[in-house]
């Protein structure tokens, strides 16, 4: 699987500006995060994770490279962050792992904590663009679980995306894989300045 390949092209869609605040969604161990870190060190970069053990991991990897990025644990469900706190989200193969509501409610969460015309950039599994694909995405299931992945190999994720609140959703980039079909998503968050101030 072209691991570095999709998460730098993620990177690159999401066009990291110095001053802006960027959240990595489901960090893990660090990488996609140091990675956003090493596009733009202006940037301030916070990763989330439910892992503890993954981020121990990402934790020795930020003080091997003296970054500055801000690690945090959280349980599933709301995010510890303010709304309208964020300028980017981004997330790298995280909801395929998530059940429909879970899916619907960590996209909601990812939209609250966005600023106005801040953007959701996705990087997951997604419809199959050929039969040989779709093989390969069900030893994928087999590995992941069928309740979670079924609605990425529908092609739902980008109307769960819409459906938590996000505008001019549209696909970036697409990585055919050994394991399927790997899309990368985007979406903007069209929400007033007012109603972030009114918000905080």
């Amino acid at each position: 699987m072209p691991e570095q390949a999709f998460k730098f092209a993620l990177v690159r869609r999401a066009d990291v500006r110095a001053g802006q605040r960027v959240l990595d969604f489901g960090c893990g161990t660090g990488t996609l995060t140091l990675m956003i870190e090493a596009s733009e060190p202006g940037a301030e970069i916070v990763g989330v994770d439910v892992d503890e053990k993954a981020l121990d991991i990402a934790r020795a990897k930020l003080g091997a490279n003296r970054s500055k990025i801000h690690l945090y644990q959280a349980s599933p469900g709301p995010l510890p962050f303010p709304d309208c706190s964020f300028d980017r989200v981004l997330s790298c193969l995280v909801f395929h792992h998530l059940r429909r509501n879970e899916k619907l409610a960590a996209l909601s969460e990812c939209h609250r904590v966005l600023r106005p015309d801040g953007e959701i950039h996705i990087a997951d599994w997604g419809q199959s663009a050929s039969f040989l694909l779709r093989a390969g995405f069900l030893l994928t299931q087999l590995l992941d679980g069928f309740e979670s992945t079924t609605d990425n190999a529908r092609g739902l994720l980008p109307e769960f995306i819409r459906q938590a609140g996000f505008d001019a959703v549209v696909e970036t980039e697409h990585f055919a894989t050994a394991f399927g079909s790997l899309r990368l998503l985007r979406g903007t968050k069209v929400t007033s300045v007012a109603s972030c101030a009114r918000a905080g």
